[in-house]
């Protein structure tokens, strides 16, 4: 992929851009086994689902710099200035055709530009609008987010909301973010949608994800649908009765993972993730099929605190994790080890905290590992690991 900015030294995100794409896809494969094969007795490795080049991303994460007249939307550069990103390679069409409107919507509402001048206890903080943030369905419909330092804005956007939804006809959700503090912390806990629609429809296979506003979804939606195509061939061979997806999000394991008499209990810390992830399952209970998904429910909580608390009726056959970049951590990995479960599935961003985690679950030995490259151009890749249980060793 060419990259102007890359070449400019503009932006250099993209660390891997000099480095062809299959040999980068082939580094991701040394590297992730050079982690886990030492710890896990080296698991039968599945060919690395691969992605397109560029144009994969569904989501933009833009900040907003210059003024009002004259927005840029893209990132600061190493000094502080805006640099525009709208032609960012990364995006698909659709995504670079609503920064314009977006742009000039900037100047229309009148949201000014957030920026800090000085530092330290001299630090002057002025303007309103921090990011936007936007999102791309499979179906060409979009969200939109604007990330705001605090209400004041809020009546001038609604007002103007009407023509920024003629310039972009695929607009479905918009919303804003309230963040006051100066931090490097994207949004806030407040959002207040500014639409009707409430969610994004993401579909993936024959499965329609519900996205809200402050749910995650991954960025990559073409690998994203490999990787639960994956899991769902993986679990249905185990065949569990029962099936905890910790960490769960808006439902993309449990729901994929979902069959007629599998009872599956989804666990996420995010209540916002939680509401969108019931409201796909009671439509899907609804429609043709819905019998796969009668006995999947998710609730909203610790994963770790809801592992290793008491759980009723006993254990699950089988666990799905799918943590952030930190990992399962070892309260978790502890209770994994000790707890007898068959299965753990393990869908990994951050190969380096998988290792660890499996160091700690010595029990549970990787059968089968699969790297997908849901960031090309970077270093970061996903990994699915199956863990089966060890028989114990006989004296």
């Amino acid at each position: 992929m060419q990259c102007p900015h890359y070449d400019a030294d503009r932006c250099r995100s993209c660390t891997l851009l000099e480095i062809d794409y299959p040999t980068q896809v082939l580094d991701k494969e040394r590297h992730v086994a050079a982690l886990l094969d030492p710890v896990a007795a080296a698991p039968t490795w599945l060919p690395a689902v691969s992605s397109v080049e560029s144009g994969f991303r569904n989501k933009a994460k833009m900040v907003v710099s210059g003024t009002v007249a004259e927005p840029v939307l893209g990132i600061l550069d190493r000094g502080g200035h805006g640099v525009d990103l709208t032609d960012c390679g990364l995006y698909p069409d659709a995504l670079q055709a609503s920064f314009g409107p977006l742009a000039a919507f900037v100047t229309r509402a009148n949201l000014e530009p957030y920026q800090v001048s000085g530092t330290g206890k001299r630090a002057q903080q002025r303007g309103e609008l921090k990011y936007l943030l936007v999102t791309l369905s499979p179906d060409g419909e979009l969200m939109v987010r604007f990330v705001l330092r605090s209400q004041e804005a809020i009546a001038r956007i609604r007002k103007h909301l009407g023509s920024l939804r003629s310039e972009i006809p695929a607009l479905a959700v918009a919303s804003a973010n309230i963040q006051p503090a100066h931090a490097a912390v994207l949004e806030g806990d407040l959002e207040i949608l500014l639409t009707e629609r409430t969610t994004l429809p993401m579909r993936i296979d024959d499965i329609t994800l519900d996205l809200r506003p402050q749910s995650f979804f991954q960025t990559n939606t073409a690998v994203a649908t490999e990787l639960y195509r994956q899991a769902r061939a993986w679990v249905d061979e185990v065949d569990p009765g029962s099936l905890w997806d910790l960490y769960c999000g808006v439902g993309g394991f449990a729901l994929h993972c979902a069959a007629p008499g599998r009872a599956v209990t989804g666990i996420e810390i995010s209540a916002e993730a939680v509401v969108a992830a019931s409201g796909t399952v009671e439509r899907l209970r609804d429609g043709d099929g819905g019998e796969r998904f009668r006995d999947v429910t998710f609730a909203a909580g610790d994963a770790t605190a809801f592992a290793v608390g008491p759980q009723g009726p006993g254990l699950p056959e089988m666990v799905i994790v799918n943590p952030p970049r930190r990992g399962i951590g070892p309260e978790l990995a502890d209770w994994l080890e000790g707890s007898g479960i068959e299965h753990v599935l393990y869908s990994s961003c951050n190969a380096t905290t998988l290792a660890k985690d499996l160091a700690a679950m010595p029990s549970l030995r990787p059968v089968r590992a699969r790297l997908l490259d849901m960031f090309p151009q970077t270093s970061h890749y996903e990994v699915l690991v199956l863990l089966e249980r060890a028989a114990p060793d006989l004296p």
